[in-house]
């Protein structure tokens, strides 16, 4: 819990700076002029295939000391993300033209087919320079448009050119230590800020907050670069036109890679160099997902208002103000909900399961809640890779001591206060929605080893998964077990008959209804999922964190107050079945989302190629779908245990 600890502290000095924060490890790095740049490079990806590779797979040129893997964290891994060095090498302020970096071996037949297969499947090339991915931009149809990252190659007239030679342009901003210390809100930013050396403050020094390429298409001449040293200069001048391409590839023939770099100072200040990445476009969209939601829970919180105040306090009132011999006619007469008031506890079907999966739902509720929390103050930008990922993993883990707390306590109450059976019911608690995670990811993982992706989960890496499971989920979700074996079990307020009462027959099988009802869910949630699918699949960048943390408190009540209104329904109708109907009430939202997921596959992601991708896509979704299943149940079944167990305790029946 210590790292717990650590993230509230930072909060609060958050709170406390009356000036604005930087992510954690994203500090400003000074360089001087002539100080070295060393550009990485990270997966090649593309929204054809989902699939991404390692960018030496490709025959590209290799640094002189070797290909070396930059330090990742878990979620970047989770995420396919390689990041290593390259061969480009930049000097602080120092502009070059036609650096010269290598000629590759003759193209063989596999690398040639390769390269052909890369280009028509729309591969990019992904560098980063100091935490920044390299920006292409492009106008169409009068439109400036951003991209991250560019293509390996284009394919013009059945010939395929490759993109041989960059332009690259830095910006950089003057490091200012007085501007840096009002920032960082701090009297002694030399101490918090990491400088570029031993130098001293009177060495003017610039922060990189900007990283731009143009890649072209340009045909070397041969004879010239056969005596060519990396790093050397090419001896003509290379025109790099983005519009016009001239070095197709053949098989038998080798390639020949330079590049250009020019250093250009900016306006732009180190705390807003992510925004060309991250600005929000169509915000007015996400207005209206918060608005629609609104007029949804008004909707609903008015038919919850009028179940309470009109129907049930009006009948609770009359019964109370009745003599004893009323009471006595008046039970012989009853309607509705009284009537299954010796049933409406009788335990469920299998109500093991029903625990566990309320327990695994919390857990998952509780993670997404207080990732999104603090992916919404800044903690998970897209700057600092993994962090959203790594952050749900940690988030998970100590959430087992909810998990297994309430699935054991729920077991007891359903059970009357017994004991027993509560470690099996924990355990199957901490290995119920991971072990399904696990299967569905082992599956999808199989998948990638086969193609050679670098979204293919490593061994040591699966290793580690399991280790985190076993000795640290599990363990807390035993002792989560543990306090709710211990804690008081709640009381039911009323008996339950040693004879069930039948149910009369409805006039619609009452799963029906249960199944519509996830569609309201659906309605707040639609138009920001449109958005995170996006993010996911077409390479987007999401990070309106602070919306979908409205939009997922929304989506709590309309799951709690749907449920809460279809239990009441069903009891009027004398259904006392009511455990799992509450729980799919909400839960069914997730039926809604995997069809939504359908259709973004057939409509959105046409060019989506191979049944591979095809099957990882649904897969993914399969498993993104299990868990908003788990998470909506669980506030629905909450919601109406609270509110059939509030209604029968403030009625006396005998």
């Amino acid at each position: 819990m210590g790292s717990f600890g650590i993230w509230v502290l930072a909060i609060f000095l958050i709170f406390q700076s009356g000036y604005g924060f930087y992510l954690p490890g994203s500090y400003p790095h000074k360089y001087v002029i002539g100080d070295p740049l060393s550009v990485k490079v990270n997966s090649l990806t593309s929204i054809d295939t989902e699939m991404p590779f390692s960018y030496y797979s490709l025959p590209f040129c290799k640094p002189p000391e070797g290909v070396k893997d930059s330090a990742e964290n878990l979620g970047e891994l989770l995420m396919g993300d390689r990041i290593e060095n390259s061969p480009y090498r930049f000097k602080m302020y120092s502009n070059e033209t036609e650096i010269f970096l290598c000629q590759s071996e003759k193209l063989s037949a596999d690398d040639y087919m390769l390269l052909k297969k890369r280009i028509d499947e729309m591969y990019q090339v992904n560098l980063i320079l100091e935490n920044l991915p390299a920006m292409r931009y492009s106008v169409k149809d009068g439109f400036l448009l951003r991209w991250t990252g560019y293509p390996v190659g284009v394919k013009v007239d059945d010939a395929y050119y490759v993109f041989n030679h960059l332009k690259f342009k830095v910006l950089v901003h003057k490091y200012e230590e007085t501007n840096m210390e009002n920032v960082m809100g701090t009297g002694d930013a030399a101490g918090v800020i990491p400088g570029g050396g031993k130098r001293g403050s009177d060495v003017p020094g610039y922060m990189v907050v900007g990283f731009e390429v143009v890649p072209c298409s340009f045909m070397h001449e041969g004879n010239l670069v056969k005596k060519l040293k990396m790093y050397d200069g090419y001896p003509s001048p290379v025109k790099c036109e983005a519009t016009t391409v001239s070095m197709p590839i053949k098989e038998g023939v080798p390639v020949a890679f330079t590049y250009e770099v020019a250093f250009e100072e900016s306006d732009i200040k180190w705390p807003s160099r992510w925004d060309a990445y991250l600005k929000m476009e169509g915000s007015k969209v996400h207005w209206f997902s918060i608005l629609n939601s609104l007029m949804v829970i008004t909707f609903l919180a008015g038919i919850v208002l009028v179940i309470f105040l009109r129907t049930v306090r009006r009948d609770l009132t009359r019964y109370e103000e009745l003599d004893k011999e009323s009471q006595a006619q008046m039970n012989e007469e009853l309607s509705g909900w009284k009537l299954v008031v010796g049933d409406v506890f009788r335990a469920p079907t299998n109500p093991a399961l029903l625990c566990i999966m309320v327990g695994d739902g919390v857990q998952i509720l509780g993670m997404g809640l207080v990732t999104i929390l603090f992916a919404a103050l800044g903690f998970m930008s897209p700057a600092s890779r993994g962090t959203l990922i790594t952050g749900m993993l940690f988030f998970y883990m100590i959430l087992g001591i909810a998990a297994g707390y309430v699935a054991v306590r729920l077991w007891r109450t359903i059970s009357y206060g017994d004991h027993k059976g509560w470690a099996s019911v924990a355990w199957k608690a901490a290995c119920f929605f991971p072990g399904i995670a696990f299967l569905i990811l082992t599956t999808l993982n199989f998948l990638l080893w086969g193609s050679h992706s670098t979204g293919a989960i490593p061994f040591s890496l699966f290793v580690i998964l399991l280790l985190l499971w076993f000795c640290i989920s599990v363990p807390l979700t035993l002792i989560g077990g543990y306090f709710g074996a211990k804690a008081p079990h709640i009381k039911y307020p009323v008996r339950t008959n040693q004879i069930p009462r039948e149910i009369p027959a409805q006039k619609y099988p009452s799963w029906l209804l249960v199944l519509g009802a996830g569609t309201l869910p659906f309605g707040t949630l639609f138009i920001e999922l449109f958005f995170i699918m996006s993010s996911i699949w077409m390479g987007r960048v999401y990070y309106v964190f602070g919306f979908l943390l409205i939009v997922m408190v929304l989506l709590v009540v309309v799951c709690a107050e749907v449920s809460l209104v279809l239990t009441y329904m069903h009891l009027c109708v004398e259904d006392w079945k009511w455990w799992w109907k509450s729980f799919f009430a909400s839960g069914s939202v997730a039926i809604y989302i995997f069809l939504y997921s359908v259709n973004y596959l057939v409509f959105d992601l046409k060019s989506l190629s191979g049944p591979v991708s095809a099957t990882l896509y649904l897969g993914y979704s399969l498993f993104m779908v299990l868990a908003i299943m788990l998470a909506t149940g669980t506030i629905g079944f909450l919601s109406s245990f609270w509110f059939v167990h509030y209604l029968f305790s403030s009625v006396k029946l005998d």
